[in-house]
């Protein structure tokens, strides 16, 4: 019997270690600290994005529509910025560089807005439907692309309307974005389905990396967008609002801009975000989601 109180004793120093005592003897603001910075595992992402993608899927018809039509327009502000710092930045070395930096500030604007860009549902569609197989979650996937891909090609398209009327009466930046645009649509269009794989899978990769980036969002989107701008990969959206500046202004044919850059260009976005990343992404963690749907845990 003495053994027995002995072993119990001992059961619950193992139980009780000074780690332990340690943790209980902190109080709930170090608790809290201590919780802020722990990330996310694979799995936990996976379900952010997840459930994040199911909520787009659900979204009614005109919300889609009216918030992809405005991340259309928005990401305008890529072009327009890299308009304005190629107008006030002197010559020299590095003006290039830092003109393609200029890019990033209309992505800042759409995901920080939480507005529809058909690049970043090409892994936050996909999980859904990768998760539960079934032609219910394709066609709702397909739908969403059909929508988000149409409003952004609206929206880029009232952008490139703004630049072509010079609404703000701006004529050295218009004619500076027009500049960019026909270089811009000169590097896309030798390989634009190629160009366009490694935009998607970079998009993609951002979408992953955000539920791990508390108050660090702003610096991953710059980070990985202004690295895109340096490499003139081929991104559909971004891509469009320069391609439709192009067309406007008799620089490319609307047939060599349709066909020989944005169609191209976005299916290799796809491939990246959706095909590569997405499916590398849910592949990690599918053994574990295969326990949680055998458990109850895992819906469509």
């Amino acid at each position: 019997m003495s053994k027995d109180k002995d072993a119990g004793k001992g059961d619950t120093s193992v139980e009780n270690s000074p780690q332990d005592r340690e943790l209980e003897a902190l109080s709930s603001n170090d608790k809290r600290i201590i919780r802020r910075h722990e990330t996310a595992n694979a799995k936990l992402v996976h379900e952010i994005i997840r459930l994040r993608g199911i909520e787009e899927l659900e979204r009614p018809f005109f919300s889609l529509l009216w918030s992809a039509l405005g991340a259309g327009f928005v990401i305008g502000l890529s072009p327009y910025a890299m308009g304005i710092l190629g107008v006030e930045l002197p010559e020299g070395p590095y003006k290039d560089i830092i003109v393609s930096l200029g890019y990033v500030v209309g992505f800042v604007a759409v995901i920080a807005g939480r507005m529809q860009l058909f690049t970043e549902s090409t892994i936050t569609a996909v999980l859904p439907a990768a998760t539960t197989v079934c032609v219910k979650n394709t066609l709702r996937t397909l739908r969403l692309w059909i929508i988000v891909f149409a409003g952004n090609m609206i929206g880029t398209f009232m952008f490139a309307l703004f630049t072509y009327w010079d609404i703000p009466h701006q004529p050295e930046i218009s004619e500076e974005i027009r500049r960019l645009s026909a270089e811009a649509m000169g590097h896309y269009m030798v390989a634009p389905f190629l160009l366009g794989i490694p935009a998607g899978f970079m998009l993609a990769v951002l979408v992953w990396s955000l539920p791990n980036l508390e108050r660090q969002e702003m610096l991953a989107i710059s980070l990985i967008t202004g690295f895109m701008a340096l490499a003139h990969v081929a991104h559909s959206v971004v891509g469009a609002a320069e391609m439709w500046v192009s067309v406007l202004f008799g620089d490319v044919t609307l047939g060599d801009g349709l066909f020989g850059f944005l169609l191209p260009a976005a299916l290799g976005n796809l491939v990246g975000g959706a095909v590569l990343f997405a499916f590398l992404a849910h592949a990690q963690v599918r053994p574990e989601i295969e326990d949680d749907k055998e458990a109850g845990v895992v819906d469509g």
